[in-house]
């Protein structure tokens, strides 16, 4: 071997500075998906307790719902506003340009991460129509972030890279698939890639994916997806879910944006400017009613009647379609931490459900996994991240270009009717940074 590279790899490993912060790396990686992993167990058993009493007092989510919604928003502005919401525009403010160091506290620490698994919990213990992997990103970036604290002064890897690499790897533990998490990384967080530790950050993303797959093996929270052979069939019925999913998503977003932002003067958002408890209160009664008119379908995630529908075992009608998707914009709308991904894939699947009975198309599975990465796509204008969490779920690979064909197809119908959400969002939560003697407040990202 030649002696430069017998001088290179020994000049590696004496530095102990670099495999010291290539340990902390990872052991934190792994920390971050445990995390996850803990916050799974606490979302799912909260949610089993709603259900297993509201079977026993169906008129209970009337009170508890709008009670819960108002204690949950008044704890979060009180002790940990930087919780409120998604998660994502969080972690998305964090890593921008515009926010210093020494104030991404606002948007992502171990504080916001134990408040956001606690209050997010709770949200679903109310039966809220929310997910929980918008917030496992802003907890494990929380988590990963704090590695910075036990990193050598030498190791090179930055604060850039610690928050990009949770993020991801929280994504990734909350689906449990870790191709994921690194699509995600790569769409929705990695604006500036950090070349020479992009090996180590894959890694700890990759690891800490692994660890919800440890805990829960691979299988998935909706079920898997069983698909026929497919054929030219499937083109007319896969156009309609694709465009209809697009066209939805967009609403959806585009409605996300403008409410949250505020800035119209009707007489709800003057409400939830002045009186934002009892605008929750407001929604989470909404939200109430709407679950019991719908026999508690438009209730929690929705995981569960996704995986009906899937296994042929429950129906779906536009009517509880639509009642989701009113469901889940009021619960976002409220301010309760809480995520949208899972609600987006019920919603998507549901219609695909519905689609499918319209076209007369035999294979329901089919077209539910189109609806739900489509629907997903054109919320999150992530097609790649959503087919991938998606194809997770079907069995071969014969559906994997119409999965991808249909998010990339919805995703581009989506952003002729709405900016993208996330960093919509996140140019909002850049409006909490205070105002420095070079900064005005109209220089501020605003959407």
């Amino acid at each position: 071997m030649h002696p430069q590279v017998l001088s290179a790899i020994a000049s590696e490993l004496k530095d102990w500075h670099l495999w010291t912060g290539r340990a902390v790396v990872l052991a934190f990686a792994a920390l971050a998906g445990a995390t996850v992993v803990l916050f799974t167990w606490m979302t799912e058993h909260a949610l089993a307790t709603f259900f297993s009493q509201r079977s026993q007092l169906p008129w209970l989510p009337l009170i508890w719902t709008p009670l819960s919604a108002a204690a949950i928003v008044a704890l979060t502005l009180r002790f940990a506003p930087g919780a409120a919401g998604s998660g994502i525009p969080q972690v998305m403010a964090a890593l921008s340009p515009q926010t210093p160091p020494a104030m991404r506290s606002l948007f992502v620490s171990l504080r916001l991460s134990v408040a956001k698994m606690l209050l997010a919990t709770w949200g679903l213990l109310a039966g809220l129509s929310l997910g929980r992997e918008g917030p496992s990103v802003q907890v494990a970036a929380g988590v990963m972030h704090h590695a910075r604290r036990w990193m050598p002064q030498r190791a090179q890897v930055s604060d850039h890279g610690l928050l990009t690499a949770g993020g991801a790897a929280g994504i990734a533990a909350a689906f449990n698939t870790p191709l994921g998490g690194v699509m995600f990384a790569i769409e929705e967080l990695s604006k500036h890639p950090e070349h020479r530790h992009h090996g180590l950050l894959l890694a700890a993303i990759v690891l800490g994916g692994l660890m919800g797959v440890s805990a829960y093996g691979n299988a998935t929270y909706f079920g898997v997806i069983r698909v026929q052979d497919l054929g030219w069939s499937l083109l007319g019925p896969a156009l309609l879910v694709t465009v209809a999913c697009g066209l939805a998503g967009g609403l959806f977003s585009r409605l996300l944006v403008l409410s949250l932002a505020g800035t119209s003067n009707d007489g709800l958002t003057r409400m939830r400017r002045r009186f934002p408890v009892r605008f929750a209160a407001l929604c989470g009664l909404l939200v109430a009613m709407m679950g019991v008119a719908t026999q508690g379908e438009t209730f929690g995630s929705g995981y569960a009647h996704t995986r009906n529908l899937l296994e042929g075992q429950g129906d779906a009608n536009p009517v509880s379609v639509l009642l989701k998707f009113m469901a889940t914009w009021l619960t976002a709308w409220s301010g309760v931490p809480g995520g949208i991904f899972a609600p987006s894939l019920s919603i998507g699947g549901a219609m695909g459900h519905e689609l499918a009975g319209l076209a007369s198309y035999p294979n329901t599975p089919t077209l539910i996994a189109l609806g739900m990465a489509a629907f997903l796509a054109a919320v999150t204008q992530a097609p790649l991240t959503s087919f991938i969490i998606v194809m997770e779920m079907v069995t071969g690979h014969a559906m994997v270009l119409s999965l991808m064909a249909s998010a990339l197809v919805a995703s581009g119908i989506s952003r002729l009717i709405s900016a993208p959400l996330y960093a919509s969002l996140a140019g909002l939560q850049l409006n909490r940074l205070p105002a420095r003697p070079d900064q005005t407040t109209t220089g501020r990202s605003e959407n």
